[in-house]
């Protein structure tokens, strides 16, 4: 049976609201202080990044490669719009929980406009028309209220996450209409696939980088987690080490 929009949301928000009340009977204080070492796990991350590598070497990488080959420049920013436009109903849902209600309101906009004018978000009106593109989820909305983002972790086939945005992603899968839209179980596989092509694609300019660190797990895990504070403090992050000071002593 097909659910409804307002059903997912309503569902997505359950999800998000029992989390902050296990969190807050744990016992969590309402701060954005991240824990003094967040890679706690590094032993099995490293094992998860070493099977992730293998796959991504010899699978998800060709792959990407011979879609950027096969395909024209026109039809990978099409792809890109359209990817984007049907996975923007959880930043909307994000900016009104974190209380950026004009946000909210012009990102609710702006999928209107690319979903009717720009045809189910093949184009992006909406950007030429001034309403600029977000970048909000349920991760970024645990730490505004306060919930810590937790270790760092090195997930099977996806990649870096912290526990926060691990649960906070699963939490967006609610009001994700690559998942929840298609009827057709086939549908719905074959725009995950897609998904996932296109977002290896998209990372293919960083594999260089990578490829020349000194440690590659430690700089991706750095890079990670950098991103996320930019992300959680809208490009503002306060100007603090990633690590707290008495990392080393903790360590020890």
């Amino acid at each position: 049976m097909t659910q409804s929009m307002p059903y997912r949301m309503t569902r997505a928000c359950l999800v998000v609201a029992a989390i902050a009340c296990i969190a807050g009977c744990a016992g969590t204080s309402a701060t954005r202080k991240e824990p003094v070492n967040p890679d706690p796990f590094e032993r099995f991350n490293r094992v998860m990044y070493d099977i992730n590598d293998l796959g991504d070497r010899y699978l998800a990488r060709p792959v990407a490669q011979a879609y950027e080959a096969g395909t024209p420049t026109i039809f990978r920013i099409g792809a890109n719009n359209f990817l984007e436009n049907l996975s923007y109903p959880i930043t909307i849902v994000n900016d009104f929980l974190q209380g950026k209600v004009a946000q909210g309101g012009r990102d609710l906009a702006r999928f209107a406009i690319n979903s009717t004018i720009g045809l189910f978000g093949l184009f992006d009106p909406a950007s030429a028309a001034g309403l600029e593109i977000h970048d909000e989820d349920f991760g970024q909305t645990f730490a505004v209220w306060g919930l810590p983002q937790g270790p760092y972790l090195v997930v099977p086939v996806f990649g870096p996450y912290t526990v926060s945005s691990a649960v906070g992603d699963l939490a967006g899968t609610q009001l994700s209409l690559i998942i929840q839209k298609p009827d057709d179980t086939g549908v719905r596989n074959a725009l995950m696939i897609w998904y996932l092509v296109h977002r290896r694609y998209s990372l293919l300019p960083a594999d260089e980088q990578l490829r020349q660190a000194f440690d590659p797990y430690i700089f991706l895990r750095d890079a990670y987690l950098q991103n996320r504070r930019y992300k959680i403090y809208d490009g503002n992050p306060p100007l603090e080490d990633l690590y707290p000071e008495d990392e080393d002593d903790a360590a020890d």
